[in-house]
């Protein structure tokens, strides 16, 4: 188990106050949980023009090797380090964590890369306040002009889809780090996966949990170079929501891969039963009997697996 390492510097008391008038949140005050991980070129302006918006910044620095937790702290942040990097999930459990016991009825995500405008903040709340929403992702696909590269958008539109389909949720931008959080779904939000599948998955526990989900368009700077290779990058969010839509959706993920082998070897069956028919010196295909069966059997396996992994979610999640 990794040990967290706290440090805070106060707040100033003009720091504003976000939650008056009209604010339905259930303690009026609002969380912004910024994982960070070697951001030293952004983390202080992402933090300065986040407290504008937000109550108190809770900064988790993920084993930088930089100069991110002394900025952050200077900057006025809440600051816990982990020795070790272990990935965005790994550090927004210990943020929600740390919201979680601030009371906290409202919390915004955003990353320290300077490419998310915190200034859309307002825009992001606005939902939660009204009661509307329990989840509200900011878009860069909706209705605005993006400046975002042709190739990011192929992926991330490929992985949009991927993740729509496999957990129920229908977004325009399921990648998204930018993000805000009512009450209700901090206290649902624990996360399983690891790296930067997190998105994703926050759509499966949407569904499960039942939460209202709206987005609201945004428009991000993508002027720095990506710190990740994009194409390594997409495959372990593929990775990760293959490995999620078994965990949280077992009966839709065997169930598929089942009826296709099952339909697969029934197929194969039944060509060979009418070759069978049609040749005048019939001979059995051992080979292709084989096979047919083998499917028919994987097929029903997988459905049986199915159907037993989400009668014991079902069971699980109701204790």
């Amino acid at each position: 188990m990794t040990d967290h390492v706290i440090t805070s510097t106060p707040i100033p008391e003009t720091s504003p106050s976000h939650s008056e008038d009209g604010d339905n949140l259930p303690s009026g005050l609002v969380v912004a949980v910024i994982p960070a991980f070697n951001e030293d070129r952004f983390i202080a302006s992402v933090i300065l023009k986040t407290r504008q918006h937000v109550d108190v910044v809770i900064v988790v620095d993920d084993g930088s090797q930089d100069d991110s937790v002394m900025l952050a702290e200077q900057c006025g942040a809440k600051v816990i380090r982990q020795s070790q990097n272990q990935g965005k999930a790994a550090a927004l459990n210990v943020g929600l964590a740390a919201a979680r016991e601030m009371g906290a009825g409202c919390v915004i995500l955003i990353d320290a890369d300077g490419q998310q405008n915190p200034h859309d903040i307002p825009a992001m709340i606005a939902p939660i306040k009204r009661g509307e929403a329990d989840v509200v992702v900011g878009s860069r696909f909706m209705g605005t002009a993006s400046s975002t590269p042709i190739w990011r958008v192929m992926g991330q539109q490929a992985l949009t889809a991927a993740t729509n389909l496999a957990s129920g949720v229908n977004l325009t931008d399921s990648q998204s780090g930018f993000r805000a959080l009512s009450r209700k779904a901090l206290e649902a939000f624990n996360f399983q996966t690891l790296g930067f599948s997190v998105e994703s998955e926050m759509q499966f526990l949407m569904k499960r949990h039942q939460l209202v989900a709206r987005e609201v368009p945004i428009v991000v700077n993508y002027d720095e170079k990506p710190k990740r290779n994009p194409i390594k990058h997409g495959l372990q969010v593929l990775n990760g929501i293959y490995q999620m839509v078994s965990l949280h959706r077992p009966l839709f993920f065997f169930g598929a891969v089942g009826g296709m082998l099952l339909l697969f070897g029934l197929y194969v069956g039944l060509r060979m039963v009418e070759a069978y028919n049609a040749d005048p010196n019939p001979k059995l295909a051992v080979g292709t009997a084989l096979i047919a069966v083998g499917a028919c059997i994987l097929g029903a396996l997988f459905i049986s697996t199915g159907i037993i992994l989400n009668a014991i979610r079902i069971y699980l999640s109701k204790r």
